[in-house]
């Protein structure tokens, strides 16, 4: 039974919720959570672990420990009716962008089992074999019931309970969209020959397969589309698509691990947020898996939810904080299930244009433009989340460069002392500024508990969009809340006042 100090419960141990928990515990934020799952998932279709997650985890402590895990795709074999048409070198494609500026393969299993040990270390266990069974609310808390009849008082709850979420359902929000005709497999399997790091795609004219290295199994991950003869099949097995994966691939599967069969849905909830209750993740929105998004955006809506429940639990923050949190992401998964949604329909169609993306577009010409720095680093940007931007938030004000309120705070490597992101690790509130800090502006910060960062002045900081000397207020998750170009103090005074953020007794 849960004690009246917890705060939140959060349903759901996927990779969304326990981000939010690793996110919550790090600033202090007592709560439970709890799955009805008897432990980490055994098997999964994520594989790619984008640079933006990376980013996050480093905040909390972890990034290079998973790195170390993961396999760090340094070419994409493109392959043409069985035959390979191309070789693209992906080696740190976003460099300059990010401190992770690779495509990292980790699958969904590993990732979760990571995470949990990771919880496990800070002394938190998730509690297993335990559904969510009702909810109720009122302007004062939620008031949750487990299905073992445990009873919980708690001031918010997080829906981070996958596709068919009880909680979205419990909190009678729509979840709009569709199904998709076509059917996806997921198979792992031991091929013949060497383990293959690198990624491939393979194309024909009725669809695509990915075939991806899973390194602590020594094992391929194989992603592609059912052909559409056979879709229509409940009781589909690898045998019935043996043939036509291993020609389409060039492999030929030794040993089979595991394989399963699924529909691929787009859908976005009505809504994110309904009075002291939030979805997350899969629960507000699904989509194709084109561009391995869908894992990498739930981690970020937990992200984006943790610092901002912290805020307004330890009195940081006014209860309105918690508003932005359904603007911001709610937008972007929109925007994403859009596009993803016209990319899907380019891979697989059978129309002329998609047998022309399949069969010359991307085996012949891509792998010229790729070779072009500009299209390498548009690829990464788009791809890997960094431009994620929330430029119509509450938060976000200001432009200093090519920098507006919103934007993702631009990485700046320094040499010998490390880089721009170094101080994010705070996970708080600062100010940084790139140059020289007036003294007016650094006591404004210390009388507002704002940590206070200034970087020297360099090309690379120029070349990344930002204005030497300007200031810019940076939100816990790294986020450009406010920038001016001027270093005025009652400036940023005014914007803590307006925004009720961290403004003390002093101030």
């Amino acid at each position: 039974m849960a004690t009246s100090t917890t705060q939140v419960l959060i349903v759901g141990a996927g990779p969304t919720g326990l981000m939010l928990a690793l996110g919550l515990a790090a600033r202090g934020v007592r709560f439970r959570i709890v799955d009805k799952k008897a432990g980490p998932g055994e098997a999964s279709r994520a594989m790619v672990v984008q640079a933006r997650t990376l980013e996050f985890y480093r905040q909390l402590g972890f990034a290079e420990a998973l790195v170390a895990e993961g396999i760090r795709i340094e070419h994409l074999h493109v392959r043409k009716h069985g035959k390979e048409a191309a070789a693209i070198d992906i080696t740190d494609i976003g460099t300059g962008i990010s401190p992770y500026p690779f495509v990292l393969s980790y699958p969904q299993d590993d990732h979760e089992r990571f995470l949990v040990g990771r919880l496990r270390k800070l002394g938190i266990e998730v509690e297993w074999n335990t559904a969510l069974d009702t909810l109720d609310q009122d302007a004062d808390g939620v008031h949750a019931v487990l299905a073992n009849g445990d009873a919980i008082e708690v001031g918010y709850l997080c829906g981070c309970d996958g596709a068919r979420s009880v909680v979205r359902e419990s909190l009678r929000l729509g979840f709009p969209g569709g199904t998709y005709a076509h059917m996806f497999y997921v198979a792992d399997v031991k091929a013949a020959g060497p383990f293959q790091m690198d990624l491939s795609m393979n194309l024909d004219a009725e669809g695509f397969a990915l075939v991806l290295p899973v390194r602590s199994r020594g094992v391929q991950r194989l992603i592609g589309v059912v052909p559409e003869a056979l879709s229509g099949r409940d009781d589909l097995g690898f045998e019935d698509i043996r043939e036509r994966v291993e020609q389409l691939s060039g492999i030929q599967v030794e040993e089979l691990n595991w394989f399963s069969s699924y529909r691929v849905h787009h859908r976005v909830a009505d809504h994110f947020r309904a009075g002291r209750c939030f979805v997350a993740g899969d629960a507000g929105h699904v989509h194709s898996p084109v561009g391995g998004q869908g894992m990498n955006t739930g981690i970020g809506d937990a992200f984006n939810l943790a610092w901002k429940l912290a805020d307004v639990l330890a009195g940081h923050a006014g209860a309105s904080l918690l508003d932005t949190y359904e603007t911001e992401r709610i937008a972007f998964a929109r925007s994403l299930v859009a596009t993803t949604d016209r990319a899907f329909q380019n891979v697989i169609g059978l129309g002329i244009g998609s047998r022309l993306l399949r069969g010359w577009i991307v085996p012949h010409v891509m792998p010229a433009l790729v070779k072009l720095k500009a299209l390498r680093r548009l690829m990464f940007d788009l791809v890997s989340q960094v431009r994620i931007e929330y430029r119509a938030s509450a938060l976000s004000e200001g432009t200093a460069g090519r920098i507006h309120g919103g934007d993702r705070l631009p990485w700046v490597d320094i040499p010998r002392d490390g880089d721009n992101f170094a101080p994010l690790r705070s996970l708080d509130w600062q100010v940084h500024v790139y140059g020289n800090l007036q003294p007016t502006m650094r006591d404004a910060c210390t009388r507002h508990d704002l940590a206070a960062h200034a970087f020297p002045w360099s090309q690379q900081a120029g070349h990344a969009g930002l204005l030497r000397d300007a200031v810019y207020l940076v939100r816990p998750d790294g986020y450009v809340a406010w920038a001016s170009e001027k270093q005025d103090p009652a400036a940023l005074v005014d914007y803590l006042g307006r925004k009720a953020l961290r403004v003390n007794a002093s101030g």
